[in-house]
C-alpha cells in the first residue's frame, strides 16, 4: 500500500491535469511539471523514492521505442546532415558550454560532475514541442528535425553521461578512449537494435492474436536495450533502431485488428509514462531542497536561471550558426520566403524543451555522486524553465513566424495523394470482381460507389473547388455520424429493455465504432 497509493496519486493527477491541459489549450507537460511542483509541496501527499540504478532501465526504453515506431524514415535520411548537426554537435557543445559554466560558478563541482551535468541537460524531449505543433500546426520539415533531433541525441548524450559518471567515480579520464568506447558503444547498439527488431518481426508476423502481439511489442524495446545495456553498448540506439525496423514494417507484419490495438496500447504507454515522468519533476524538487540547506535560496536561483540562460541561448546560436552551413534545411526555406525562413530558424531554435530523458538520468545519478543534490536541482529548474517558459510561450512564437500551411518539399497533397491511389487501387479491384463474383452486383455497387464518392471529396488544385468539397465532406460525416448515434442509441435501449445481453451489446457497438472511425478516417 505504501508503494501503490502513490503511484495511484500520481496517476489520478495526470488524468485532471491533463485534462485541465486540455481546457487551457496549453501544451501538457508543462501543466504536468507545474501541477507536480504544487503537489510535491502539500505535505504527505505525494512522495515517491525510485532506486537510481532502475530510472534508465524501466522509463527510457518504452518511451525511445515507441517514439522511433512513430518516426518517418524516408524524412530521416533526407535530412541527415541537419539532424546530426543538432543530434550530435549541438548535445556536445552545450555539455561542454555547461559544464564551463557550472565548474567556474559552483565550488567544488569537479570536471566529471560538471560534464555528467552538462550530458543530463544536453538531450531534448519533443513531447510539449510536437503537442504545439499537432495543434497549431507547423511546416513538416521542422517537425522532422524537432523530433528526430529528440530521438537521436538521447544517445549521443548518455554516452557522454555514461563516460562523465564513470570518470567522477574513478577519478579517471581519456579521450581516446571515450571516443572508442562512443563510436564501439554506437555502432553495437544499432546492431543489437537491427537484429531484435528483424526478429521480432519474423515472431509478429507469423502470428494472429492481438493481445499476444501486444504483450510482445512490450518486450521488444527491453529485449534491445537490456543485452546491449549488459555489454556496455548503447541501449539507446538499440531500442530505437529496433523501433525503427518495427515501425518500417508495421503494414506489413500486423493484422488491421493487432494494428489497432498495438496504437492504441503504445498510445496510452507513452502517455503514461511521460506523464509520470513529468509529475515526477515537480513530486522530487521539495526533497531535493531538503538535501541543499547550506545553500541560500537566491544562490540557487541564480544558478538555475544562469545555467538556463546557457542552455536556451547555446542552442539558439547554435541553430542560427548551422543555418548557414551548405544544405541546411533553412536555404531550402528561403528559396521561396527568406523572412519566413529566418523565423523558423528561431522557432527550431526555441523548440529545444527538456523533459523525461534529462529527469532520468538525472534520478539515476549514484546516490554517493559529488553534488547529486545540487545537479538534480539545476537540471529540475532547466526542465521548469523550458517546458514553462518556452513550453507556453512557443504557440505564440510559432504564429509570429507567420507560416501559410504550404510545405516546402511538396507533401502538402501527399496524403491525398495516397488516398487517390488507394481509392482507385479499389475501384479496379471492383472491376476486376464483378466478372470473378457476378452474383454479388449490390455489394460491388456499394463499394465502388463508396469509393467514387470518397475519391470527389479529395482536394483539387483549385481552392474554392477544395472548400466546397471540404464543406461537402463535413456534412456527409455529420449525416453519417447522426445515423450510427441512432443506432447506438437503439441498441442500448434494446439492452435496457432487457432484449439483448451485453455481450451483444459490445459487439454491435465495436460495429458501430470501427464504422465511425473508418469515417473519420
Amino acid at each position: 500500500m505504501a508503494v501503490l497509493l502513490p503511484i495511484l496519486g500520481v496517476l489520478v493527477a495526470i488524468a485532471i491535469l491533463f485534462e485541465i491541459a486540455r481546457r487551457l489549450r496549453v501544451p501538457y507537460p508543462s501543466l504536468l511539471v507545474v501541477g507536480g511542483l504544487a503537489l510535491g509541496f502539500v505535505p504527505g501527499l505525494l512522495r515517491i523514492e525510485l532506486a537510481p540504478e532502475l530510472v534508465l532501465l524501466v522509463f527510457l526504453p518504452p518511451l525511445l521505442f515507441g517514439a522511433a515506431v512513430e518516426t518517418p524514415i524516408r524524412d530521416l535520411k533526407a535530412n541527415v546532415a541537419p539532424l546530426l548537426r543538432l543530434s550530435v554537435g549541438l548535445v556536445l557543445f552545450t555539455m561542454v558550454l555547461v559544464a564551463t559554466v557550472a565548474y567556474a560558478l559552483i565550488p567544488g563541482l569537479g570536471w566529471p560532475a560538471a560534464f555528467a551535468l552538462g550530458a543530463i541537460i544536453a538531450p531534448t524531449d519533443a513531447l510539449a514541442a510536437s503537442a504545439v505543433f499537432r495543434r497549431i500546426g507547423a511546416p513538416r520539415l521542422i517537425v522532422t528535425l524537432i523530433e528526430g533531433e529528440s530521438l537521436l541525441n538521447d544517445a549521443t548524450a548518455l554516452v557522454a553521461y555514461r563516460a562523465a559518471v564513470a570518470a567522477a567515480v574513478s577519478g579517471a579520464f581519456v579521450l581516446a578512449t571515450a571516443l572508442g568506447t562512443f563510436l564501439a558503444a554506437a555502432v553495437g547498439g544499432v546492431s543489437i537494435g537491427i537484429v531484435v527488431g528483424w526478429l521480432a518481426g519474423q515472431i509478429l508476423r507469423r502470428l494472429d492474436n492481438p493481445p499476444v502481439e501486444v504483450l510482445i511489442s512490450l518486450l521488444i524495446p527491453f529485449a534491445a536495450y537490456l543485452p546491449a545495456d549488459q555489454l556496455g553498448l548503447s541501449g539507446v540506439l538499440a531500442a530505437v533502431s529496433a523501433g525503427l525496423v518495427i515501425g518500417s514494417r508495421l503494414g506489413r507484419i500486423l493484422t488491421p485488428n493487432s494494428r489497432v490495438l498495438w496504437q492504441s496500447t503504445w498510445k496510452m504507454v507513452g502517455f503514461i509514462v511521460n506523464g509520470f515522468l513529468f509529475v515526477l519533476i515537480g513530486v522530487q524538487l521539495p526533497g531535493i531542497l531538503e538535501g541543499l540547506g547550506n545553500r541560500s535560496p537566491g544562490e540557487l536561483v541564480a544558478l538555475v536561471a544562469v545555467v538556463s540562460a546557457v542552455v536556451v541561448l547555446g542552442r539558439i546560436a547554435w541553430v542560427f550558426a548551422s543555418s548557414v552551413l551548405p544544405g541546411a534545411p533553412r536555404r531550402r526555406v528561403a528559396e521561396r520566403d527568406p523572412r519566413l525562413a529566418w523565423r523558423l530558424v528561431f522557432v527550431a531554435g526555441w523548440a529545444g524543451l527538456r523533459g523525461a530523458v534529462s529527469l532520468a538520468a538525472a534520478l539515476a545519478l549514484p546516490v554517493d555522486f559529488p553534488q547529486r543534490n545540487l545537479i538534480l536541482l539545476l537540471t529540475f529548474g532547466v526542465i521548469l524553465v523550458t517546458l514553462v517558459g518556452q513550453g507556453l510561450t512557443l504557440p505564440f512564437v510559432l504564429r509570429r513566424a507567420g507560416w501559410d500551411g504550404v510545405e516546402f518539399d511538396g507533401a502538402a497533397d501527399e496524403a491525398d495523394r495516397a488516398r487517390a491511389a488507394a481509392y482507385q487501387a479499389g475501384l479496379d479491384e471492383v472491376a476486376r470482381a464483378r466478372l470473378v463474383w457476378p452474383g454479388h452486383q449490390p455489394l460491388l455497387d456499394r463499394l465502388e460507389s463508396g469509393l467514387r464518392d470518397r475519391s470527389q471529396h479529395l482536394a483539387t488544385e483549385d481552392p474554392q473547388e477544395t472548400e466546397e468539397r471540404r464543406q461537402e465532406r463535413i456534412e456527409h460525416e455529420e449525416i453519417q455520424r447522426g445515423v450510427i448515434a441512432a443506432q447506438r442509441v437503439a441498441v442500448l435501449e434494446l439492452r435496457d429493455r432487457r432484449e439483448i445481453n451485453d455481450l451483444t451489446l459490445r459487439a454491435i457497438e465495436r460495429e458501430l465504432d470501427l464504422e465511425e472511425l473508418r469515417m473519420e478516417g
